[in-house]
């Protein structure tokens, strides 16, 4: 029998409402001011890319430790073997990519990280994140039949 941690995939996954009202406030934001004038939207940015990528990471250990019985190596990883056992689609397995990819920039170079525009994957995520949190109780569905 599968030992699903239903309660911190549910509270992760009800985290993503907040993720996806992140990004949509930037881009509205930065439709009346450029991003480089506004310090505090600019950090609002990498705490949002990095909650995104803790997320689905997070939930995606879970979904692992779950049911695949073999550990991820690397954050990508985690994203691979989620696409692989078709968790999620693959055109939000790309978008996942390139976040936990970011990881490192905004962890551990983040005085070097291009803060003083809207990265691209803001304008994706609110996408993808609402598909993620679809797809996932439904994985979760397929899975324990």
């Amino acid at each position: 029998m599968y030992y699903v941690n239903h309660e911190q995939i549910n509270k992760r996954l009800a985290f993503i409402p907040t993720l996806i009202e992140a990004c949509e406030s930037l881009v509205r934001a930065c439709e009346v001011a450029p991003l480089s004038e506004q310090l505090l939207l600019q950090l609002a940015q990498e705490r949002t890319l990095h909650l995104s990528i803790e997320t689905v990471t997070d939930v995606g250990n879970l979904l692992i430790d779950a049911f695949m019985l073999r550990d991820a190596s690397s954050y990508e990883d985690i994203i691979d073997i989620l696409a692989d056992e078709h968790a999620f689609e693959d055109k939000e397995a790309a978008v996942f990519r390139q976040l936990v990819q970011l990881r490192k920039s905004l962890a551990q170079e983040f005085v070097s990280f291009p803060r003083q525009i809207l990265h691209p994957l803001v304008h994706e995520l609110p996408e993808a994140l609402a598909n993620f949190a679809e797809a996932v109780p439904a994985f979760i569905s397929r899975e324990l039949v």
